[in-house]
């Protein structure tokens, strides 16, 4: 392995170790002080909490354990040594701090503060190519074994949380909860420096059917091949267009880091007329 390679690694591991303090920060300075169960794993261990009074560290750890599990069982490579210390570093911090003397009361400062806070921790994380585990992992296992896509199993995962705070908390809770996970998805875009909504995509690529099937089966997006010939190597090659939303953006860029031999470029897309876009993905579909 390289010098250069060697300080990638080193990079991403402070990026994820980073990243997932500020996540475990956010939650006992602003979210838990604030009762507000913004989705994931560290929603549900709010809830429990104001039910019964359980540690949300120990919560979110025992959970993250056969989530863990299941997800490594099922999802394979998916689940490396990255995900693994994003999993359980975070409940580490919540554990570390639980006590700290500085904390927000306020569900509109607890919203705002909490959410950006939250997002920048999760865009560290993304950025060093590692997760934290819980609800997303729980989407990627729900998609596998129902085929929807990855947006609308992460919905479903995060919509039950979010009634299940409406059931414990009142009404204005929860649409401040709905608040901090707008501000949290904003700030992970800020973080990773992708400002723009939606993308294009254009991979040039000699495994033109293993970069289809990556992008039918993981963002489930459509794409268009366009033959064509390397200017330096004469050698015939398929340029794959596809149009992706900010976060398949992010997760496709991740997956094509494996396949050294594509040459892939990212453009921010000002307008998208079409399926999927402006007209509904799935209408006279079947799901």
């Amino acid at each position: 392995m390289s010098r250069r390679q060697n300080q990638f690694i080193y990079r991403d591991y402070f990026y994820i170790f980073f990243g997932a303090s500020l996540v475990g920060l956010s939650y006992n300075i602003f979210l838990l002080p604030a009762k507000l169960a913004a989705g994931g794993l560290s929603g549900v261990s709010t809830i429990l909490y104001e039910l019964f009074q359980l540690s949300p560290a120990l919560t979110q750890f025992i959970m993250n354990i056969p989530i863990f599990i299941i997800g490594w069982i099922v999802l394979g490579k998916d689940f490396s040594k990255k995900t693994l210390i994003g999993t359980f570093w975070v409940p580490f911090v919540i554990w570390l701090s639980q006590d700290i003397p500085i904390y927000v009361t306020n569900p509109f400062l607890g919203a705002l503060y909490g959410g950006a806070v939250l997002g920048i921790g999760l865009g560290f994380v993304y950025k060093g190519n590692g997760s934290t585990g819980g609800t997303a992992a729980i989407a990627q296992i729900v998609k596998k074994f129902t085929g929807i896509s990855s947006g609308y199993s992460q919905f479903i995962v995060d919509g039950i949380v979010v009634i299940a705070s409406l059931i414990v908390f009142n009404l204005e809770l929860t649409l401040f909860a709905l608040m901090a996970i707008y501000i949290t998805g904003k700030a992970i875009d800020v973080v990773q420096i992708d400002t723009s909504r939606t993308k294009l995509i254009l991979i040039i690529t000699e495994h033109e059917d293993k970069i289809q099937a990556l992008i039918k089966d993981e963002i489930d997006r459509g794409i268009t091949k366009v033959r064509s010939i390397g200017g330096h190597t004469q050698k015939e090659k398929t340029m794959i267009l596809c149009v992706a939303e900010q976060q398949e953006a992010v997760h496709l860029k991740k997956r094509l880091q494996e396949d050294e031999s594509s040459f892939v470029i990212f453009l921010n897309a000002s307008e998208i007329l079409g399926r999927g876009f402006t007209l509904d993905k799935y209408d006279g579909q079947k799901l």
